[in-house]
């Protein structure tokens, strides 16, 4: 059974715990990191999908996963961790390692953006550096971590967007996300004599809470196959990534999106 880390794991309803369950399901032993966040949402919005309710369910402790993780294996592990903190994936791999053994897939899956600022009038220092810390910075410590401690095999899986390559009222979680297509591609060249294939899944509008109506709706006409994503989509293009079938596949970035942003 392969050893699989995955970060930005808390929301039950999440790409990130989604995925777990979908590799618990294949026999997987699974490593999830999250990063419990605090914002203010108002509990009666949040019955409905929306920007109250994401909030919400980022807020989890990741409870709600553990709970179902336990349905299917004892071979899990969760830990709460800041990955941009210094040492955390040192850390993070330790822990890993001690629990569950080298790990063999890693799913870049943790992701910072800004709800509101990310446009080229209103954007700060504060929202570049964050949204590279996460997306870009720590994302690539613990991709050369996992290569440090590596065994004669590994899947990397990164998280993009479909429109990474023009995003205008994101221009800081576009940017950083265009930079995360271009590290799959270089560190793929790098570590392929290693065992080891790079690729990225870049999603389309997939509702993990945050879609309301109103915005489902308005994004249906621009989306040929006619529906969003679900959680389950996405992380069938991880596993698929992460598996044997996919052994000579290195440095590509495949679009789940229903044909949005094509």
């Amino acid at each position: 059974a392969e050893t699989v880390l995955i970060t930005g794991a808390n929301s039950p309803i999440g790409i990130g715990a989604t995925t777990a369950l979908r590799f618990c399901q294949e026999g997987a032993r699974v490593a999830l990191v999250y990063k419990r966040l605090s914002l203010p949402y108002d509990p009666e919005r949040a019955r409905l999908p929306g920007l109250d309710r994401y909030r919400l369910l980022l807020s989890d402790n990741a409870q709600a996963i553990e709970r179902r993780l336990r349905e299917t294996t004892e071979h899990y592990t969760i830990i709460e961790q800041d990955i941009t903190a210094p040492g955390a994936a040192q850390r993070i791999f330790d822990r890993v390692e001690e629990r569950l053994g080298t790990v063999e897939v890693l799913v870049n899956n943790a992701a910072e953006y800004a709800e509101q600022g990310d446009t080229i009038l209103h954007i700060t220092e504060d929202v570049i550096d964050r949204t590279f810390d996460v997306n870009v910075k720590a994302t690539l410590l613990m991709i050369k971590e996992f290569v440090a401690r590596r065994g004669d095999y590994g899947r990397i899986v990164n998280l993009s967007t479909d429109a990474a390559q023009a995003f205008p009222g994101q221009i800081a979680y576009g940017a950083s996300k265009a930079t995360t297509e271009a590290f799959t591609r270089s560190i793929a060249v790098e570590v392929g004599h290693l065992g080891i294939t790079v690729n990225a899944v870049a999603p389309g509008p997939t509702q993990t809470g945050y879609i309301s109506e109103e915005q489902e709706a308005a994004l249906l006409p621009d989306i040929p196959l006619d529906r969003v994503g679900q959680p389950e989509d996405i992380a069938d293009a991880i596993l698929f990534l992460a598996s044997a079938r996919a052994s000579w596949l290195t440095g590509q970035v495949i679009q789940v999106s229903g044909g949005h942003a094509l």
